[in-house]
């Protein structure tokens, strides 16, 4: 991602790149509304340092909000704010990850949450997905083979609706089966859930797993940066007391807390119906955008091309019909064209997917979506013939 910005910086190009939320779904009136209002009424508190765990007020406002979209919250659950969901994945693998445990996650998966563990030097197993999501019958098999071999799993990482990078949702049997399968061999499941707020299909099942969770094993994560605003840095995890209780010791020695201002302007933006709008919104404004894409590729992608509709979320994933296209090596001849994506093999732990692209759909105009996706086409035509 950092060459891609200094690969495009300056130029006028059509970006598939980050999953940059669009401009005009910010509610920026009313956010500048609530920025004053906070700095005027309650600046004594908000200009201030602020607990490591979060103000408690925001914490409050922040259960009663996942509770109304339907996050089960257990009696000895806890929350803490994080500087970004990104925090919390750092948190995470900082005490949970030792050197040589091992964790399984899904492939293809998040690229920041797989570098946030890569630095606590694990053994990453991937399990492979489908069209429902990853396949807990294979997750299955390799938690028996990885237990007869002695290994200590500490975690299973998933995104279960609207993956990223694939767009993917998990069916509610596998979620179940998923669940089943930490209990028998006592595992923690993190659960990475940024985009269940954008589902743009009807009948599309988006329990969260941790409304499953019946033994406390699911480490719920999510973040305000798709529902309001990126800059506010703004996320969370929410589970197990004890558990929350050590991410917020080593929250203190990483930052001492996130921003006092940031957390009374989204607490209140949360009171006063801002986000649950925000979220509709964007909502309409990502349907469109989606549909836009899923027409472009179906004109303009090279025969063979495979692709899984995503029901929500901001991403999906293509997969080229040739593995003799490396997109990474692509991605330079297409931006000289105008268009930027991300290869997508840095979402894949076990080094495949070579011939894979990530696409964001959120970001770009429809026309541009269109235009983008037509350059594309045609380059990756040109080079399949050339090869």
């Amino acid at each position: 991602m950092r060459e891609l910005l200094k690969l495009t910086e300056g130029k006028n190009i059509i970006c598939f790149t980050g999953g940059l939320p669009d401009p005009q779904v910010f509610p920026k009136r009313e956010l500048a509304e609530v920025a004053s209002y906070v700095i005027e009424e309650l600046g004594d508190r908000a200009l201030q340092y602020g607990p490591t765990k979060g103000i408690t007020e925001f914490r409050e406002t922040l259960k009663r909000f996942l509770m109304n979209k339907g996050v089960k919250i257990e009696s000895d659950d806890d929350i803490i704010v994080t500087t970004g969901s990104q925090q919390a994945l750092d948190l995470i693998s900082r005490l949970l990850i030792n050197p040589g445990d091992t964790i399984m996650v899904e492939l293809p998966t998040y690229l920041a949450a797989l570098n946030a563990f890569k630095s606590s030097e694990p053994n990453i197993v991937p399990i492979p997905m489908d069209e429902n999501g990853m396949r807990t019958d294979a997750l299955e098999e390799e938690v028996k083979k990885l237990k007869r071999n002695g290994a200590r799993i500490k975690f299973i990482y998933t995104i279960p609706v609207a993956h990223n990078p694939t767009g993917i949702t998990m069916s509610i049997e596998r979620k179940k089966h998923l669940l089943d399968i930490a209990s028998e061999n006592d595992l923690l499941i993190i659960e990475d859930d940024p985009y269940s707020y954008f589902v743009y299909d009807e009948g599309i099942d988006v329990t969260p797993l941790k409304t499953l969770d019946k033994e406390g094993r699911v480490i719920y994560l999510s973040t305000l940066s798709k529902i309001l605003a990126p800059g506010l840095r703004l996320g969370w995890v929410l589970g197990n007391g004890v558990l929350v209780d050590y991410i917020e010791r080593a929250k203190q020695s990483a930052d001492l807390h996130t921003s006092t201002l940031n957390q009374f302007i989204a607490m209140e933006a949360i009171k006063r119906g801002i986000v649950d709008r925000t979220i509709v919104k964007a909502k309409e404004v990502y349907k469109v955008k989606r549909d836009v894409m899923i027409d472009a590729l179906e004109k303009y992608m090279v025969k063979g091309t495979k692709w899984v509709k995503p029901v929500g979320g901001l991403f999906m994933l293509i997969w080229l019909p040739s593995e003799s296209i490396d997109t990474k090596k692509l991605l330079p001849e297409a931006i000289k064209e105008g268009v930027a994506y991300v290869p997508g093999a840095a979402f894949f732990a076990n080094g495949s997917g070579q011939n894979t692209i990530r696409l964001n759909f959120s970001y770009p105009k429809p026309e541009e979506i269109v235009e983008g996706i037509r350059i594309l086409g045609n380059l990756i035509k040109r080079k399949l013939n050339s090869n």
